[in-house]
């Protein structure tokens, strides 16, 4: 006898396969701002017509998913952010950095950020914004990718070569025409990072701007990251060591008041 606690065909428990589909629904939608169409929905994760719209309307009645006045375009809803932000609030890293974060603020008057490693990503968990006019636009919960970031390169640079292979495909997304795709060169690159102490990246990720980072050493190899970005039009050689010696210092800060977590 089939029970409810049984998925057709699979061998998996229906309530896991229905937490499986809701996750990446959401995922989906997180990585796609804006509303999409049931049969957009439907293309991209190969879902049954069916079950994808039923568990869009249940979402729908639970506040993580919004809809159109037609009721028939879809994404992300406001539950999501709540849930996102009781993340933010509540991690222990971000809540002890935020003091070293304004004073890196201060000391280079430049965008800074703390991200974390997630996967071949890197997420934002905290920024500070740019005192000057001309400045990158940032946000809590931007995800980009590992291998065209400083804040991503700073962290794979805390890991082995072997396993830095094992995360990455040979060839990686170009994100501009910078952006290092062939993965055999960035580990290259990464022996120059633990040489130097902080990781650069040259307008790999975003064109007109140049990012330093630095990994926070509280863990072997270390999840959590802190980065500087300026605009290459505003970066002296000045303004540059200026920065790197900033970051040194608040990477040592950040190392001590996160020692024990």
């Amino acid at each position: 006898m089939t029970t409810t606690a049984e998925s057709g065909g699979s061998g998996a428990p229906a309530a896991v396969k229905s937490a499986v589909r809701t996750v990446q629904l959401l995922e989906h939608f997180a990585s796609r701002p804006g509303l999409h169409s049931l049969a957009d929905i439907q293309s991209d994760l190969s879902l049954p017509k069916s079950s994808l719209y039923m568990l869009l309307r249940t979402l729908v009645n639970l506040g993580w998913v919004e809809t159109d006045a037609t009721g028939t375009r879809y994404g992300i809803g406001v539950r999501a952010l709540l849930v996102g932000s009781s993340y933010i609030d509540g991690d222990e890293v971000v809540a002890a950095a935020r003091p070293t974060l304004d004073r890196l603020s201060d000391d280079t008057t430049e965008t800074i950020h703390l991200a974390r490693m997630d996967g071949t990503s890197v997420v934002y968990l905290a920024t500070r914004q740019s005192q000057h006019y001309l400045r990158p636009f940032t946000r809590v919960g931007r995800r980009l990718p590992v291998h065209s970031t400083a804040l991503g390169k700073a962290l794979l640079a805390t890991h082995t070569d072997e396993e830095v292979r094992a995360l990455l495909p040979r060839r990686l997304e170009a994100v501009t025409e910078h952006t290092i795709t062939d993965r055999d060169r960035l580990i290259e690159e990464l022996a120059l990072v633990r040489e130097q102490g902080y990781a650069v990246d040259r307008e790999e990720n975003t064109l007109g701007l140049r990012c330093f980072g630095v990994a926070v050493p509280y863990r072997t190899p270390a999840r959590d990251a802190v980065s500087c970005s300026v605009p290459v039009a505003r970066l002296t050689p000045g303004h540059e060591r200026g920065i790197k010696a900033a970051l040194f210092a608040a990477r040592d800060r950040l190392s001590v008041v996160t020692r024990r977590m």
